[in-house]
């Protein structure tokens, strides 16, 4: 059984298929909401550079392989009990992808100007982030579905 991607289901459900714990991206985009607020109130284009590179890093490797993917499974997961829930990587890779677009446009709106670019790209990651963190609604993995539903299935 191969569920759509995106699709959250009971652990053990998938066999051996290559799923993610639906905890480690929340807790991955609580992080990062905290990373950009902190942009946000410093104006600082540094801090931003590291979340693009966290976002980056998530988007080539899978979530799992980010910064705060390793933080949550060496740090975190250990101290919680067993996965409920997992999820197919697709969606948080893919939204990843989309965190980092609005950082490199942060990026460059806080380097080259205009600073309001720099700061409205920063606000708009933040929001997506903080929906994720806060109520688990991943507005990239949406992103992804509504994308891999608008492709032609070819069979």
């Amino acid at each position: 059984m191969i569920p759509a991607p995106g699709l959250r289901v009971p652990r053990g459900i998938l066999g051996g298929m290559d799923t993610i714990d639906v905890r480690g991206p929340r807790f991955g985009a609580a992080v990062t909401a905290a990373v950009l607020a902190a942009v946000l109130v410093t104006s600082g284009w540094a801090l931003l550079a590291w979340q693009a590179l966290c976002f980056a890093v998530g988007a080539a490797a899978g979530v799992q392989h980010s910064p705060y993917g390793w933080v949550f499974r060496t740090l975190v997961r250990p101290r919680l009990g067993p996965a409920t829930e997992t999820e197919s990587p697709a969606p948080p890779r893919f939204a990843q992808g989309v965190g980092l677009v609005f950082a490199l446009v942060g990026l460059a709106g806080y380097l080259w100007g205009p600073e309001w670019l720099g700061m409205a790209a920063t606000g708009c990651a933040l929001a997506a982030a903080f929906l994720n963190a806060a109520f688990s609604y991943c507005l990239g993995c949406e992103m992804y579905l509504l994308a891999r539903r608008s492709v032609p299935v070819r069979g």
